[in-house]
């Protein structure tokens, strides 16, 4: 374990190392915003893009904030990537806008969105030998590399087919006392509703580009640590995460039994294929080109009565070798389980974020909860 996170010291200090050129946009930055909200999008392989229309909606797509039927929705989320060593958290509260005047047809909504993606006790080892070259097991310390986003989120309705909504995104990153920095970025996104069934998305991630900046706090010792080791001390830097867009076409449809239009006797299936387009460079994906790489997911929901869910997703495709050198393709597979009570949907994710050759299972449970003013209004009164 200690070994594990060594390496995990090292490669998190090895990425802030390299944003010592200014103004220089990485691969890869800021990734722990593609993740995912909620295990129900978590299973359908994030091809939500189109299909999401509750509180979680603030993370895919926030036009999709403004198919909410409740007065408030809270969502929380607990996930352990990469067999429990990342621990992902996320929370988020919103709702519809009250219009001031009631003859209006427009919709509104807003949400605020919390997350942080963390890994702890890492083994700062810097300070590992003494003065005279002996190992000094005392010298460890231990630090937390951890990565927070806040997100504000506004959504409204411009025709009865399309609908824009907006996030402004307020991230700071850490890595103990060593390093941290603080970053701002905006995403828009749409839908359009093709008729009943189909639905059309655009969401663009970093839209103006997000600018992070880093600060770095060496005392002496680990600088000298660094340069005796032939490793680059870092300085104050700008990172820069380049614009994304997700592209993503959804499928709804309920069938009723013996003609019954109540839910409690249907079958909805919900499809979506998305397609994760960056611009950042050359990726490892399934459609790759420079700058510009596609990568595609899809994810399959059915459930009974709006009571039961079960879902598939399958995306993140990758280019992969054996050890012989065969060349394969990988994938993250994922399957999740859903249950509804009352107002409350319990969601469960199943998820490999390995290939093949390694198994990386993570679990992932979720919590949506529907908040109906006028029952606790009812219940109060009752009460009194």
């Amino acid at each position: 374990m200690k070994n594990l996170q060594t390496v995990l010291l090292l490669l998190v200090l090895s990425c802030s190392f390299q944003l010592n050129a200014q103004d220089k946009g990485r691969k890869y930055s800021n990734e722990f915003l593609s993740i995912g909200s909620g295990a129900r999008g978590i299973a359908l392989g994030n091809a939500v893009t189109a299909l999401n229309g509750d509180i979680n909606s603030a993370f895919y797509n926030p036009a999709g904030l403004l198919e909410i039927q409740d007065n408030l929705q809270v969502s929380l989320m607990h996930a352990e990537w990469f067999a429990g060593i990342g621990k992902y958290d996320y929370i988020g509260v919103g709702g519809p806008m009250v219009s001031k005047t009631p003859e209006s047809t427009k919709k509104r909504a807003m949400a605020g969105t919390f997350i942080r993606f963390g890994v702890d006790n890492i083994a700062n080892t810097l300070n590992l030998y003494d003065e005279d070259g002996a190992i000094n097991y005392d010298n460890i310390t231990k630090l937390s590399a951890a990565d927070y986003a806040i997100m504000f989120s506004y959504a409204e309705t411009f025709t009865d087919k399309l609908s824009l909504g907006a996030n402004v995104k307020i991230i700071h990153r850490r890595l103990g006392r060593i390093a941290n920095s603080w970053g701002f970025g905006v995403d828009l996104g749409a839908k359009y509703k093709l008729n009943e069934s189909f639905t059309l998305a655009l969401m663009a991630k970093d839209l103006t580009s997000t600018f992070n900046a880093w600060s770095f706090n060496l005392n002496q010792d680990e600088i000298d640590a660094l340069i005796t080791t032939n490793n680059e001390v870092p300085t104050n830097s700008i990172e820069i995460t380049k614009p994304r867009l997700q592209f993503g076409i959804g499928y709804q449809k309920r069938f009723n039994f013996n003609n019954s239009e109540e839910a409690r006797k249907s079958v909805g299936v919900a499809f979506g294929l998305d397609f994760d387009i960056t611009t950042d460079g050359k990726r490892n994906v399934l459609l790759s080109a420079n700058p510009i790489s596609v990568n595609p997911a899809a994810g399959l929901e059915l459930d009974y009565a709006k009571l039961l869910f079960l879902r598939g997703g399958i995306s993140n495709f990758q280019k992969s070798t054996t050890l012989t050198d065969k060349e394969f393709l990988a994938m993250q597979p994922s399957a999740g389980l859903g249950i509804r009570l009352w107002n409350v949907r319990l969601d469960y994710t199943f998820s490999n974020l390995g290939d093949q050759q390694e198994k990386n299972y993570s679990h992932v449970v979720s919590l949506l909860w529907k908040i109906d003013y006028d029952f606790f209004r009812e219940q109060l009164k009752s009460a009194g």
